[in-house]
């Protein structure tokens, strides 16, 4: 059950919408599409046109302005059970503008499907600020950590969805994420030590131990992220976070960037450095700027890697030009004369492409 809100706007001719007449014949056009159609405010603007309030059948509200441009939106609000009938169908819609069409001259509309607001969220949004629509038909786990809201979703195309603060981060048919992170087939883990950072999904983990690396040291800050997974998104992780510990791995609940500081400490060096952390790092270590900890978890890394070591890491959505470019501007402002390749790989939950890093020293003798 859900709030449901249909969008109509049109462009029609602006002397169509100046006086109370016009306002009248949109009234008598909404009564044939919606029973106990009533008008419970009515407003001339001061600018030109009007805006009328209406109640209709089954609770629902409507919003119809007019704009002295010649624009007229309408936007319609109900309330739907699941068992309910569409109040409007798509198809009433569109015989909706064909009327508006009619009585006001040539329309040129934009109409969407209903969007669905309250229950299971539905909408996403894409690296570059677009919206999504999933098939969701079901919140499969919710939890306020200390850090973030947690939530596992079903989606009947792409299974369980892990959801961090409301950004998607990891569906069961995203093994494609993983597999170019790692550079899977270009790269060989066989016998290496490596470092996660944040992948408490255990997806990466799950992937790298089945290369036969000497060790992995998993770094993750939030629990109930593992807790949620391990149960929920084994499809990803399998059983590689049923325990926090194994002959060749270890997971390690806290903030990365004290255990990175005391591996510095210790001298100790690794092959590899995946930063696997959410777009915007979650972190209790406080910083000004989400590029400003971007910038601090790559210096530190790069500290603890051998001389030809990699750091691998996600970036953003390939039509976010600007974000790669700072990627790389905090990349060229390390001093570490630094080098990268990147790759890309159409992720089947994010509806977009991706955009991964794989970072190295020029020169490995330092």
């Amino acid at each position: 059950m859900a709030v449901n809100t249909i969008l109509m706007d049109f462009s029609v001719k602006s002397s169509k919408l100046q006086n109370d007449q016009q306002e009248e014949l949109l009234t008598k056009v909404l009564e044939n599409y919606f029973p106990q159609l009533f008008k419970v405010h009515s407003r001339s603007i001061e600018d030109g046109g009007y805006i009328v309030l209406f109640t209709a059948h089954r609770g629902s509200f409507i919003t119809a302005r007019s704009f002295p441009q010649g624009l007229l939106t309408i936007n319609i609000e109900y309330y739907k059970n699941e068992s309910d009938e569409e109040l409007i169908s798509f198809k009433c819609i569109t015989l909706l503008e064909k009327e508006l069409a009619a009585q006001f001259g040539k329309v040129i509309s934009n109409k969407f499907p209903p969007l669905r607001r309250g229950g299971v969220a539905r909408y996403f949004p894409t690296s570059d600020e677009r919206i999504l629509e999933y098939d969701i038909d079901a919140l499969v786990f919710e939890e306020m950590s200390p850090f973030q809201k947690v939530q596992i979703v079903h989606s009947r195309t792409l299974g369980n969805m892990l959801i961090l603060d409301g950004l998607q981060n990891l569906s069961d048919r995203d093994l494609v994420y993983t597999e170019t992170l790692m550079q899977r087939g270009k790269e060989d883990y066989e016998g290496k030590e490596i470092v996660i950072l944040g992948g408490g999904d255990g997806a990466l983990l799950h992937e790298l131990l089945k290369e036969n690396p000497k060790m992995v040291l998993m770094f993750e800050l939030d629990d109930v992220v593992i807790k949620a997974c391990r149960e929920h998104m084994r499809e990803c992780c399998g059983d590689s976070l049923d325990n926090m510990k194994g002959a060749n791995y270890e997971i390690v609940v806290g903030d990365c960037m004290q255990s990175l500081e005391i591996m510095i400490n210790e001298g100790r060096k690794f092959d590899y450095v995946f930063g696997d952390l959410t777009d915007a790092p979650v972190t209790p270590t406080p910083q000004d700027e989400t590029w400003d900890f971007i910038k601090l978890i790559i210096s530190t890394s790069v500290k603890i890697l051998k001389p030809q070591g990699k750091y691998m890491t996600h970036c953003c959505g390939v039509a976010c030009t600007g974000a790669a470019k700072m990627f790389e501007e905090q990349l060229l402002s390390l001093n570490e004369n630094l080098e990268w390749s990147t790759a890309t790989a159409f992720i089947p939950s994010f509806l977009e492409d991706w955009l991964f890093y794989q970072v190295w020293r020029k020169d490995p003798a330092n």
